[in-house]
């Protein structure tokens, strides 16, 4: 959704890729408490610097808005998925900071913080953080072996293999055919695992 058609509701805004996401730290905020903070889906990395231009013009922005938190996907390299999101800070004139998970100063407003996912310097993607977080279910072990089938049957491996296990590791809960932040709603994620730690922390040190 467009960020010009949102409306400013919360003096804390978390900005996420798209709205599976946006479903998911909806849930993740709710379990946390964290009433304040208003998750904004940008419509993809691709379109984050313009609609990061655009939230900054909405009203209610200037202000009011006192924190700002940015969460996106390494993918493959997690210092240019960094560099990218400084670079829309930039054309957006909002502060900088100097890396993943160290908000800027209190004095600036509004404080903003960027989290890239799974982890500051590692690849990978909000599903891979969340696979980690069942991978001592019984579950994942029959996941694992499943893909292990497929190789040894010689079928070409899913070109996105963290999102193909998400998927099969969702279709073993008890409503099957949900997606990543479906699943979230539905509590199908198990927010206290160790591996949501640190997200946790930056979700916190975002809340107003």
């Amino acid at each position: 959704m467009p960020v010009e058609r949102i409306q400013i509701k919360q003096p804390c805004l978390l900005v996420v890729e798209g709205k599976e996401e946006g479903l998911f730290f909806e849930a993740f905020n709710r379990h946390l408490g964290l009433q304040k903070i208003q998750v904004l889906p940008i419509g993809g990395k691709d379109r984050l610097r313009e609609n990061l231009k655009a939230l900054v013009n909405s009203p209610g922005f200037s202000g009011r808005v006192v924190s700002l938190g940015i969460i996106r996907d390494a993918d493959t390299d997690p210092q240019a998925a960094f560099q990218s999101v400084c670079n829309a800070l930039c054309a957006a004139g909002l502060p900088i900071p100097t890396r993943p998970l160290l908000s800027t100063p209190g004095d600036e407003r509004p404080k903003v913080g960027v989290m890239i996912l799974p982890a500051e310097n590692e690849s990978g993607m909000l599903e891979d953080l969340c696979l980690r977080s069942v991978a001592e279910t019984l579950a994942m072990r029959c996941v694992t072996r499943y893909f292990e089938c497929l190789r040894q049957q010689g079928l070409p491996e899913p070109r996105n293999l963290s999102k193909a296990k998400t998927q099969v590791f969702l279709a073993s809960r008890s409503e099957a055919g949900l997606r990543l932040g479906e699943a979230a709603q539905k509590g199908f994620w198990p927010w206290d695992a160790p591996a949501f730690d640190p997200l946790k922390s930056f979700l916190r040190q975002i809340a107003c």
